[in-house]
């Protein structure tokens, strides 16, 4: 899998309520609402700042607070194709890959907002197009890869009737 796009850059801790706030989350599960409101907490206009593709960019325990998976859904029905993270919280990790959203653990520090990105989660490699770095990314376990691969855990069951280690 090979995405491209900007880096948008936020810090440690980013809870699922600056993700989206429960405002919102309780309110509707329409996602196309939702995504209008995915980090504007921390940036109100983020929503107009982005692109389908890019990516958003944290450092420590990324996804803290409550386990509830509207917030990998509404960053994914943003448009943004993964996140980046130095560290995730584990329930978000999880439910991001099961909503189908990548989420990629490295070291961010070298990652400026704008910076055009581009990851090969196959390869385990993301490359900084702006500044010309290479950095190696957490490999992802090969059914993980897959259940990306097939559009999140439902799609994949749905496919496969089950879980599929081939």
């Amino acid at each position: 899998m090979l995405l491209s796009g900007k880096a948008h850059k936020f810090g440690d801790d980013v809870n699922t309520d600056y993700i989206i706030s429960g405002k919102y989350k309780f309110k509707t599960l329409d996602m196309a609402e939702l995504a209008r409101h995915v980090m504007e907490d921390l940036d109100p206009d983020f929503h107009r700042k982005i692109t389908a593709g890019d990516f958003i960019v944290a450092g420590r325990n990324f996804g803290c607070g409550s386990s509830r998976e509207q917030a990998p859904l509404a960053i994914k029905h943003a448009g943004i194709s993964a996140v980046v993270a130095r560290s995730f919280a584990r329930i978000f990790y999880r439910n991001a890959i099961n909503t189908g959203l990548p989420v990629i653990e490295c070291d961010t520090r070298a990652i400026e907002p704008g910076d055009e990105l581009e990851v090969d989660l196959g390869a385990g490699i993301l490359r900084n197009r702006t500044r010309d770095i290479e950095i190696k990314i957490t490999p992802l376990p090969r059914v993980m890869l897959k259940i990306l691969n097939d559009g999140g855990l439902a799609a994949h069951f749905r496919k496969y009737g089950g879980f599929n280690l081939e």
